[in-house]
């Protein structure tokens, strides 16, 4: 597993996004006989739920939350096949593993919004800055996440940078009130859909858009899949029409799927992140067909190493049985700007840091010690010993060999004022000094192209200080700029569904990595106004999203074999058409069924290459 190096984030949630890769690889290449904390969905008749909840008590079950059409409880100890045999009754309709769900970011710091208003590269990459909101109050955003800074929370106080008065929320069972921060990734998230459009901070997506608030993440930074499904009914009740799910984890269960599919069949849109594994594995509720899953990428449109690509062919059956279909609503659909995003902190709550070096300025990242040093630079090499020479002096020091905590305490214990250390792979570098940190001096990490700069510097200085506004990199930074974006384009065209905002966001998505759609960028970077001149010409609201056509939407196909002899055939279909061909020479023209050359069944595989969309490996 990749190691990730996170630098400090100053709250309960840094240390649960430290634990989630642990938690989520577990999740994923292993089946326990446990369910997570040994909690179940129900989902019941709703006019017999009192019944069925009477009887969960009598089996030992601890009532944890209700909804409409189900309820959680923990029933200790036991699994799952167990709690089906305790609650056996005819008004259960399923019962399936409550899995639980964590935050989809990780943080990184600098710059400095605290002057003047800044604009985030994701608004400009993404054209936000080019499309004016025609009416945003037909808008409403709910976040689920973990709370906004409304007042002193756990990170710092009220973040000033919001329209307030079109700000509402709830609270899950358990979580504390919504308007007081769990860690500042719900902030965050809020921010670069919302933030104000007024001289200060930072500029959202949708500047100002109403947003409703769930806070579901617990005092540990996760929530559960209930939680999720719960949250989706108040934010039916709230009126919102988009939904943003900075969030996930394994394993997928029916009340969930449930209550996003019905918010989509209800026209609503729903977002979620892919998940910042770097891996192929699906992460839910993005994995649902009908939420739409959002990948990052950075500010040269190239994909974060981080960012989630599950395929889009789902694979069902053995043998003669085994059929193959594509459905993109299970994979990356679209990406956005998710790497070093600037937005909104709880007052207070983050750590921004300035650099020069010589007079020009650097771009640094902050480590935790706050305060300021300026003064000669020093090359103190790995930093593996406590060199005198640096004393009075701003340590340059090479990434590598031992920890940062050790690196900056040999400069701090040989009297240096500051630290400066340079990574050894390219980029910038975020990093932490720990949780046992005792040192004091201020410390920055700066990227391997600024190396020479750095040490053959003559003098520098450092300034670390606390700011409202920083940086974090995640999926979670990249789904609400999509959501932000929906809501900027959604405005300018109120009679149109969910699913035809989400059909245009990807007609008109920049192509980015390969050619053509790919599991990385799904279609591309979202564009705003292109998103919304495409529906603009082509009048497609109401009319069932204006049809495939462009790079858009594409079709599901079904994939079936068949034998005559010793003679192997696949078949390839889709009510809207088949256009591709078969690796072994057959060509699919648009008809609804396409078949391919006979092949032997010893060659074992045939490869469909659609027109559009992944190519589809058919084993017999």
């Amino acid at each position: 597993m990749k190691s990730i190096e996170y630098p400090n984030i100053r709250s309960r949630l840094g240390q649960s996004l430290c634990r989630l890769s642990t938690v989520f690889l577990c999740s994923v290449v292993g089946v326990s006989a446990l369910a997570d904390d040994s909690r179940y969905i129900i989902e019941v008749d709703e006019a017999n739920k009192g019944l069925v909840k009477a009887l969960s008590k009598r089996a030992g079950g601890i009532l944890k939350l209700e909804a409409r059409g189900f309820f959680a409880a923990e029933f200790p100890g036991r699994s799952l096949s167990d709690v089906r045999g305790l609650v056996n009754n005819p008004h259960v309709l399923r019962i399936d593993e409550d899995f639980r769900r964590y935050p989809m970011g990780f943080v990184d710091v600098g710059g400095n919004p605290a002057t003047s208003q800044v604009t985030p590269y994701a608004v400009i990459q993404s054209q936000a800055d080019k499309l004016s909101p025609a009416d945003l109050g037909t808008q409403k955003v709910c976040v689920i996440d973990s709370g906004i800074a409304g007042e002193q929370g756990e990170t710092g106080g009220r973040n000033e940078d919001f329209v307030w008065n079109l700000i509402t929320g709830d609270n899950d069972p358990g979580t504390g009130d919504w308007y007081s921060d769990g860690g500042p990734h719900g902030t965050h998230v809020a921010g670069t859909i919302a933030a104000a459009d007024n001289g200060m901070g930072v500029v959202g997506m949708a500047p100002g858009v109403p947003l409703h608030i769930i806070k579901v993440f617990n005092a540990a930074g996760w929530g559960y899949s209930s939680d999720l499904a719960y949250a989706a009914q108040k934010c039916t009740a709230a009126g919102a029409n988009i939904i943003s799910m900075s969030l996930g984890g394994g394993g997928s269960n029916n009340a969930e799927r449930n209550a996003f599919d019905n918010f989509a069949a209800d026209g609503g849109l729903v977002l979620a992140a892919a998940g910042n594994d770097g891996n192929s594995v699906v992460s839910y509720p993005a994995g649902y067909e009908s939420v739409m899953m959002v990948g990052a990428n950075d500010a040269d449109n190239n994909i974060a190493s981080f960012s989630q690509y599950p395929t889009c062919t789902q694979t069902t059956g053995r043998g003669r049985k085994r059929t193959e279909v594509v459905k993109e609503g299970i994979c990356v659909e679209v990406s956005a700007g998710g790497v070093n995003t600037l937005s909104t902190y709880p007052a207070g709550g983050a750590s921004i840091a300035l650099a020069s070096v010589d007079g020009s300025s650097l771009a640094v990242s902050a480590m935790e010690n706050q305060g300021a040093a300026e003064a000669a630079v020093y090359g103190f090499g790995i930093g593996d010993s406590q060199d005198p020479g640096a004393e009075g002096k701003i340590c340059a020091i090479d990434r590598g060999s031992i920890s940062f905590y050790d690196k900056v305490k040999n400069c701090q214990v040989a009297g240096g004022v500051g630290a400066i250390i340079v990574n050894n792979e390219p980029g910038p570098l975020s990093a932490t000094l720990g949780a046992s940190n005792d040192t004091t001096i201020p410390a920055v990490g700066a990227a391997l192209e600024d190396r020479t700069a750095v040490f053959y510097a003559a003098n520098a200085s450092i300034n670390i200080g606390a700011s409202d506004y920083g940086f974090m990199s995640g999926t979670s930074m990249a789904t609400p700029a999509v959501a932000g974006v929906a809501a900027l384009v959604w405005s300018q065209h109120v009679s149109c569904s969910g699913e035809e905002i989400r059909n245009a966001l990807k007609q008109t998505a920049q192509d980015a990595g390969a050619p053509g759609k790919d599991v990385y960028h799904g279609y591309g970077i979202v564009r705003a106004e292109d998103a919304s001149n495409w529906l603009a010409a082509n009048g497609s609201c109401g009319d069932g999203g204006g049809g495939g056509g462009g790079g858009g939407g594409g079709s599901d196909y079904t994939v079936a074999t068949y034998n005559a002899g010793k003679n192997w055939y696949a078949v390839v279909s889709s009510p809207d058409g088949v256009i591709g061909s078969f690796n072994n020479g057959a060509e699919c023209t648009g008809e609804q069924a396409c078949e391919s050359n006979r092949q032997r069944k010893k060659d074992g595989t045939m490869v469909f290459i659609p027109d559009v969309g992944d190519p589809i490996t058919i084993v017999w």
